[in-house]
């Protein structure tokens, strides 16, 4: 497998904490073709108030980086071959960095803890309270056989010290959140009785009851049609800006970045490829395999005839390419063997504007250093 480009692995310096900050991370999974990798030194980070968007085709490792926040990688088959996932705390209510020495962390602290590190009764102090996630589709995440109202209580009394009948309002008030009209009864109500989009928004009042920190929200439109799309991402936006809270938008929908992102992250075969603002991104792709992306879409009011298609398919993970993994697919590829024998680091191309590519313009005076911008737009708000 090739390795991860190697940066050394520590805690952010307090000045410049981030609220969280992936570093150098490798996750592989056991197959019948031996052991794969699926995300292979990927470095990111978010701030607070900050809404990254995670972008790339499927099989390019989205999905795999977020569930490693929370360490919901099953593990066999999966394994964390390297690299950290730093929290910053921030607040009473997350751990403490000091967590070697017992089970249960302690409940005040500012140092940034390695989640990776944690043990699983750690992270169940983690997951929903501090860090939430709304998977891809609502009704294979939702439990058929418990009411609505039984699976926001569970979150709930498990992470806040409270009565039953807090709790109860607690969720009601989460449903009115969402928009869902005559709460208390939907309470009653079992998953398969709600629409998609109904599902999804339960889906959502589910993740914030605890008022987390950082929602990670998988591709939270899938399957939805375009006007219910609108209206979850729209009351994302709302949530976001009244709390206050980070979102790591996962998502194929370059659109969905443009509208609801800060920063973006494109990912290609388990890499982070470009990495930047959502305007210097979206105004000066750098990568082949961004613009690639950005050709394949239809514009309003493009003149375009014929849409520009990347040739080829994603390469199978058991058996990527050497060297750059794109340089197959790639319009700038002319056999340099370069491209064939060395994988491109992420390069700081412009201020803030990453690129893994050797054919990017600057890149032979550029830095390989670890991608962090902490532009927080006012879209949001």
């Amino acid at each position: 497998m090739t390795q991860p480009p190697e940066f050394n692995s520590q805690p952010p310096e307090a000045k410049t904490q981030p609220l969280l900050r992936v570093e150098n991370l490798a996750v592989s999974f056991d197959g019948p073709a031996g052991r794969v990798r699926a995300v292979n030194g990927v470095n990111l980070s978010i701030y607070p108030g900050q809404t990254l968007g995670v972008v790339g085709e499927s099989g390019c490792g989205k999905s795999v980086s977020a569930l490693s926040t929370l360490q919901l990688v099953p593990t066999p088959p999966g394994h964390f071959d390297s690299g950290s996932i730093w929290w910053n705390p921030g607040s009473e209510k997350t751990v403490s960095g000091t967590v070697s020495t017992g089970e249960t962390p302690g409940e005040t602290g500012s140092d940034p803890i390695d989640l990776l590190t944690l043990t699983e009764k750690q992270m169940q102090n983690i997951r929903g309270n501090d860090i939430a996630m709304i998977f891809q589709e609502p009704m294979t995440s939702l439990n058929p056989v418990y009411t609505v109202g039984e699976q926001i209580l569970e979150a709930i009394l498990l992470h806040q010290n409270v009565s039953r009948k807090q709790a109860v309002d607690i969720a009601i008030q989460a449903l009115m959140d969402v928009g869902i009209a005559d709460a208390a009864s939907r309470l009653k109500v079992y998953p398969h009785q709600m629409s998609g989009g109904m599902r999804q928004r339960i889906m959502i009042a589910m993740a914030l009851a605890c008022q987390p920190k950082l929602l990670l929200a998988d591709e939270p439109t899938t399957a939805l049609d375009v006007t219910i799309q609108a209206q979850i991402l729209e009351l994302l936006r709302k949530l976001q800006a009244q709390r206050g809270m980070s979102i790591m938008l996962i998502t194929h929908d370059l659109g969905v970045v443009a509208e609801n992102a800060d920063v973006v992250a494109v990912m290609y075969a388990g890499r982070v490829v470009e990495y930047g603002s959502v305007h210097d991104v979206f105004d000066n792709p750098l990568h082949p395999y961004t613009r690639g992306l950005f050709d394949s879409m239809p514009i309003l009011g493009s003149s375009k005839h014929r849409l520009r298609t990347i040739e080829g398919n994603v390469p199978n993970p058991a058996d990527l390419p050497t060297g750059c993994p794109f340089h197959p697919r790639c319009r700038s590829f002319e056999g340099d063997t370069h491209c064939t024998t060395n994988d491109p680091p992420l390069h700081e191309i412009a201020p803030g504007h990453w690129a893994s590519c050797w054919h990017v313009d600057g890149h032979e005076q550029a830095k390989a250093t670890r991608p962090d911008v902490t532009t927080v737009t006012q879209m949001h708000a």
